[in-house]
């Protein structure tokens, strides 16, 4: 009697690993936990923490699809063409997205890449900003005219509102909020540029979208972010341009009939 409960413990005992190498068994089939493995970790890579909690629900899920799945191969379905194609077409997303991952793993953004881009972001947006206003009108005529009018003594503002044919900022008395000088068309930004705080331009400035009055209300140092305010758009930003020349490329190298 005991000889037979030691068999029994010992064949427990040399079964053990196998059992725990599966979360079920299913129709006599094996479901390993390595599934469970790889569907916890895809989870996690779409950003979602798998809590405790989770892990049960992941476990009925696989059982799950294992019950589906022996149903479907019983009806014959994984012969068809149209599942085939399917399965290409998975099979190639999920080896191209470790080809991308491998890749990115490799060839990681550096602080030094992010420094030096943050630099180049710097030195193209310093310098001054201004806070200015504007009336744009059809005609040099028009223009004249209204620059007349404001010095006489009626308001900017109103007459922005009036008369101004920019519907973003006419509405707002041709306010043009805080901006560079870098982000408004060259005949506009020459003439901003000129004028001091409180400054507003006598002759009309004619650009590419009609006649403009200009007025510079302040002037201030450009409000950049920190880099580390920054530093996840810039990685993220970089990353993406080296995976984009990666793909252009192998597409470049390809020979392709």
């Amino acid at each position: 009697m005991k000889k037979q409960m030691l068999s029994a413990a010992l064949v427990a005992l040399l079964a053990a690993p196998a059992f725990a190498q599966n979360i079920a068994v299913v129709n006599g089939k094996p479901v390993p936990t390595s599934r469970l493995t790889a569907l916890k970790q895809q989870i996690e890579r779409s950003g979602r923490p798998v809590t405790d909690d989770m892990l049960g629900q992941i476990k009925d899920e696989i059982v799950a699809r294992e019950v589906f799945m022996q149903e479907a191969r019983k009806r014959g379905l994984d012969a068809s063409d149209d599942y085939k194609n399917q399965l290409e077409l998975a099979r190639q997303t999920i080896l191209i997205r470790e080809l991308f991952a491998d890749f990115q793993k490799k060839n990681p953004v550096t602080d030094a890449d992010i420094q030096a881009e943050y630099d180049k972001f710097v030195a193209a947006n310093g310098g001054k900003e201004y806070h200015a206003r504007h009336i744009l009108v059809e005609t040099e005529d028009q223009a004249k005219s209204l620059i007349a009018e404001i010095k006489k003594g009626a308001k900017f503002e109103e007459l922005a509102k009036k008369n101004s044919k920019d519907p973003g900022s006419g509405a707002n008395g041709g306010d043009l909020d805080w901006a560079a000088a870098g982000s408004y068309v060259p005949e506009f930004s020459a003439a901003m540029t000129q004028l001091e705080k409180g400054q507003m331009t006598d002759a009309p400035v004619k650009s590419q979208f009609g006649f403009h009055i200009i007025r510079v209300d302040d002037v201030r140092q450009a409000q950049l972010p920190k880099l580390e305010e920054v530093k996840p758009q810039i990685a993220q930003q970089l990353q993406q341009q080296k995976l984009g020349k990666y793909q252009e490329d192998l597409r470049a190298k390809a020979k392709i009939q």
